[in-house]
C-alpha cells in the first residue's frame, strides 16, 4: 500500500506508513435527532479507509465517541420534557441502527462521554498542576498562552479564532473573567436542574473539547495515528484537543494524521437543524438502496463540499443495479483471473492510494462492470472480471443486493 492522505496538519498529501494496528479517533454524534446526511458522508469516508488498509493486512483499532451531555442535548431534553439519558439512548439507538443499515462497519468501541467523567477530572487536574489551565468559581479554563503553537492546525488568524467562538453554542468566549478570550473551558458549572457531577472545583460537568481527549487517550493511548471528523470541527474542536493532549502527555504529535471530511449542503448552504433543510439517512433508505446512497456519497471526494440532489441519488440506484447484476452474471470456468485485469485491479489500488480517491475507483467498477457482458463469451476473462469486481465492490462497502430485494430495495 502507498496510501497518500491529506493532512491537515500539513496541508499536503503524506505518505501513511501503517503500523499493526492502525489506530483510529472520529468525533461521534450528539445524540439529540436522527442520522442525518452530513453524518452519513463522514462516517463512510473512515468505514472507507478502514477497508483500505484492512484490505492491505493492517488492523483498524476504531474508536468514535458520543456527547452524550453538552448544551444541544440538554436544551433538546427541556424541549421534548424527558431525560437526557433517556434522549441519548433513543437516538444513540437510533444511530447505530442507521449506520448499521447503510453497511457501515461498527467500531471497537462507542465510548460516552458520561462514561468517563473520572478520566477528564485527572486530566484538568494535571493541567491545573502544570499551570496550564486556572480554575474561576467553580469553571475550570485551558490557558491557550501557554501553548506558542495553539493555531498550527486551523492555521487561522487571532481575530478569525475569536469570531468563530463567538459563534459556538454554549461558548465563553466573552467571559470577563477569562484571562485570554480564547481560553476554553475544561471543566464548568452546571447551571440549576442540569446534570452535574462532583468535582474539586465544585460540581459541574466537562467541557466539550476535554471529552475526546480523554476517550482517545483512554481507548487508543497518548499517541493516535489517524484522527478524523467533519470539516467543521478543526477550528476549535480539535486546535483544542492538540493543546491539551499534548499538554498532558508532553508527547507530539498527538496525532500523526488529520482527516476532515467536507459538509454536506442542500441549495449551496451547510445541512442544519435551524434551517431546517436537514435529509436523514433512514428516510432516504426506505426510497433508495444502501448501495445507490453509497455511491451518491462517493462520488464526490471527500474534501469537496457535497451538494446533495435526489434525482442523483436516484440515478445511482441504476448503477448500483447494473454492479449487482455484473457481479452475478453466470459463468462456466474457474479459472484464476486474466492478466489483462492486473492494469484494472493496479487502478482501482491507486485510486484509493491517492487519498482516497472514491469517485475514480467508482469509474472503474463501473468499466469494469459493464465490460463483463461484452467479455461474456470469454470465459476466463468473464471469470477474473466478475472476481475483481467483487473485491472491488466489497472495498467500497456495497452489498450488491439484487434490485427488489430488501437492501436493494
Amino acid at each position: 500500500m502507498a496510501l497518500r492522505l491529506f493532512n491537515t496538519l500539513t496541508r499536503s498529501k503524506d505518505l501513511f506508513e501503517p503500523v499493526n494496528p492502525v489506530t483510529l479517533y472520529v468525533c461521534g454524534v450528539t445524540p439529540y435527532d436522527t442520522t442525518h446526511l452530513g453524518h452519513a458522508r463522514t462516517y463512510l469516508q473512515f468505514d472507507i479507509l478502514g477497508r483500505h488498509v484492512a484490505h492491505h493486512g493492517a488492523r483498524v483499532d476504531y474508536v468514535q465517541n458520543i456527547t452524550d451531555v453538552d448544551e444541544s442535548i440538554l436544551k433538546r431534553a427541556r424541549e421534548t420534557g424527558v431525560s437526557y439519558r433517556e434522549l441519548g439512548d433513543r437516538f444513540i439507538g437510533i444511530y447505530l441502527e442507521d449506520v448499521a443499515a447503510l453497511g457501515l462497519l461498527p467500531a471497537r468501541a462507542y465510548p460516552r462521554a458520561t462514561g468517563s467523567i473520572e478520566q477528564m477530572q485527572e486530566i484538568i487536574r494535571r493541567l491545573l498542576g502544570d499551570g496550564f489551565a486556572y480554575e474561576i468559581e467553580g469553571d475550570v479554563f485551558f490557558r491557550v498562552n501557554r501553548r506558542s503553537d495553539f493555531g498550527r492546525l486551523s492555521r487561522l488568524p487571532r481575530d478569525e479564532m475569536l469570531q468563530v467562538e463567538a459563534t459556538q453554542d454554549g461558548s465563553t468566549v466573552d467571559d470577563p473573567r477569562k484571562e485570554d478570550p480564547l481560553d476554553f473551558v475544561l471543566w464548568k458549572r452546571s447551571a440549576p436542574a442540569e446534570p452535574s457531577w462532583a468535582s474539586p472545583w465544585g460540581p459541574g460537568r466537562p467541557g466539550w473539547h476535554i471529552e475526546c481527549s480523554a476517550l482517545a487517550l483512554q481507548y487508543l493511548g497518548p499517541q493516535i495515528d489517524i484522527h478524523g471528523g467533519g470539516s467543521d470541527l478543526v477550528y476549535p474542536h480539535h486546535e483544542c484537543e492538540i493543546a491539551q493532549s499534548e499538554a498532558v502527555t508532553g508527547r507530539h504529535p498527538f496525532a500523526r494524521f488529520w482527516v476532515h471530511v467536507e459538509m454536506v449542503r442542500m441549495d449551496g448552504e451547510k445541512m442544519s437543524k435551524s434551517d431546517g433543510n436537514m435529509v436523514f439517512v433512514r428516510d432516504l433508505l426506505q426510497r433508495y438502496s444502501a448501495d445507490a446512497l453509497r455511491l451518491c456519497l462517493l462520488r464526490t471526494h471527500y474534501r469537496t463540499p457535497l451538494d446533495f440532489d435526489e434525482p442523483f441519488l436516484a440515478r445511482q440506484e441504476e448503477i448500483a443495479s447494473m454492479i449487482a447484476r455484473a457481479a452475478s452474471t453466470k459463468v462456466r470456468s474457474a479459472a484464476t483471473p486474466d492478466a489483462e485485469l492486473a492494469d484494472v485491479i493496479a487502478a482501482f489500488d491507486e485510486a484509493l492510494d491517492d487519498d482516497l480517491d472514491t469517485p475514480r475507483a467508482i469509474q472503474i467498477l463501473e468499466e469494469l462492470s459493464a465490460s463483463i457482458t461484452s467479455s461474456a463469451k470469454d470465459e476466463r476473462l468473464a471469470y477474473g472480471a466478475r472476481r475483481a469486481l467483487r473485491s472491488f465492490s466489497s472495498r467500497l462497502g456495497l452489498q450488491l443486493a439484487p434490485p427488489g430485494s430488501p437492501s436493494g430495495r
